[in-house]
């Protein structure tokens, strides 16, 4: 059995020698029928197995328990046609093709590792800092209050009809309606302020009380200016008939 003279990481010319092995109709055997299946089966397995721990570990769509059964029962074949692979690859020299196999088992696994720890980091990241941002939003909402309503549907008592009486054989009737004014506290946003450290102009309330660019806390005078409405207009109740 002739032995391959490149070495694995010589891509370009170690297929261009196992194609030239194979075409040889004088040398023993045919790489290209072991390395092109075990190379399919090795992908189709591999794509397999990362779709398994996306389902389980990501999802949630499988069982732990069941998706680590899964993947007990795919690393065989996934092992196996990597070593076809690399049993064709290497011209049927049976340890160097275990070397192969070795190397491109522990490189897809750390791969494999790196991505998943990746993946699910920028995604809890992701998703916490969307949580965040909808909880400082929705804490600077002002709740609006309803006005009374009166069971007229105007909003407005009504005294009903006055009957005036006039001279002798007369009669008017009219109708008096007395107005109430009532005064109705309306909540204010909070104003911006600016950092005494930095300079920076926010909300302190939708920034939690801190400084979102050097991270101050935020003064208990500057809340207070935040707070406190700019101006706040007094009405008294006025009757009009």
């Amino acid at each position: 059995m002739p032995e391959s003279q490149y070495r694995a990481r010589q891509v370009g010319a170690k297929t261009h020698e196992v194609i030239e092995y194979d075409r040889d109709d004088s040398l023993p055997g045919k790489p290209l029928h072991i390395l092109i299946p075990g190379g399919l089966i090795a992908l189709a397995t591999l794509a397999v197995i990362i779709l398994v721990i996306y389902m389980t570990w990501f999802e949630n769509r499988l069982d732990q328990s069941t998706g680590i059964i899964l993947l007990v029962i795919l690393a065989p074949f996934y092992v196996g046609g990597v070593f076809l692979f690399s049993y064709g690859y290497e011209l049927y020299n049976i340890p160097r093709a275990l070397r192969l196999t070795a190397i491109i088992v522990f490189v897809t696994v750390a791969s494999v590792v790196i991505i998943a720890v990746l993946f699910f980091v920028l995604s809890s990241g992701k998703s916490d800092f969307g949580s965040s941002k909808k909880k400082s939003s929705g804490g600077s909402k002002p709740e609006a209050k309803s006005l009374p309503s009166s069971s007229g549907g105007s909003g407005l008592p009504n005294l009903g009809p006055v009957v005036v009486l006039g001279g002798p054989g007369r009669t008017h009737t009219r109708e008096v309606t007395r107005e109430v004014v009532k005064e109705v506290e309306v909540p204010i946003a909070p104003r911006a302020i600016d950092c005494p450290y930095c300079r920076r102009s926010y909300v302190p309330a939708e920034e939690e009380y801190a400084c979102p660019a050097c991270g101050a806390a935020t003064p208990k005078e500057l809340i207070e200016a935040s707070e406190k409405p700019k101006n706040k207009d007094h009405n008294n109740l006025s009757n009009t008939q």
